[in-house]
């Protein structure tokens, strides 16, 4: 926990970026009956029961001090997947930066040794020694600021249903473009000392 703290403590450095990555399950919905439109008084009806189109996965990526996040859908989140997204991460939006500081949970993908299974040697090591990867802790997820993107984004985009991976591709673009148009940023204020102070619990007694 004291790991995530300290870095989110770093001031802004466009050099080395601090980027915090998420992964949410979607599951496309239709109707399974046209919804009655919108009356004078009255809002849009539909019927309870729908139609399930499949599952797919949600990519984000957010930099917390300069308000940019990323979204990206996919049919999957293998590991072959989040080393796709790391590689377009550092290569297309973060060419310049001499490394990335990226927050993210232990997931079983989220591996060096996932970019070797699926890039040459060479290029599997230029983006390794581009990372500084930072792990949050077991029931931890609370300190992912792309938590609370992916938070948002559910709230303001996904509350209803959308029936395929196009659609809820232009959905979460256009969310992504409103969201990094007003530069929207997340300043965390909760410190290692308030940590110690506030979760004792978490310590152990020495």
């Amino acid at each position: 926990m004291e790991d995530i703290l300290e870095t989110y403590a770093f001031p802004y450095d466009p050099e080395i970026p601090l980027i915090c990555m998420d992964e949410q399950p979607v599951q496309l919905l239709n109707h399974s009956r046209s919804p009655e439109p919108m009356k004078p008084g009255k809002v849009q009806r539909e019927d309870y029961e729908y139609v399930r189109k499949g599952c797919c996965s949600l990519f984000l990526f957010t930099e917390p001090l300069a308000g940019w996040r990323h979204v990206h859908v996919s049919e999957r989140r293998t590991k072959a997947d989040w080393a796709r997204q790391v590689r377009e991460l550092l290569d297309l939006h973060y060419p310049q930066a001499k490394r990335v500081r990226l927050v993210m949970d232990n997931l079983n993908t989220h591996r060096i040794s996932s970019l070797y299974e699926t890039f040459s040697p060479d290029v599997a090591l230029s983006l390794a020694k581009r990372l500084e990867i930072h792990y949050t802790p077991k029931h931890g997820s609370w300190l992912n600021i792309a938590e609370i993107e992916l938070s948002a984004l559910t709230v303001q985009c996904l509350h209803r249903r959308i029936d395929s991976m196009e659609q809820l591709q232009r959905e979460t673009a256009a969310w992504e473009t409103d969201r990094n148009h007003a530069q929207k940023s997340v300043q965390w204020h909760f410190t290692t000392e308030q940590a110690r102070g506030k979760l004792k619990h978490l310590y152990p007694d020495i």
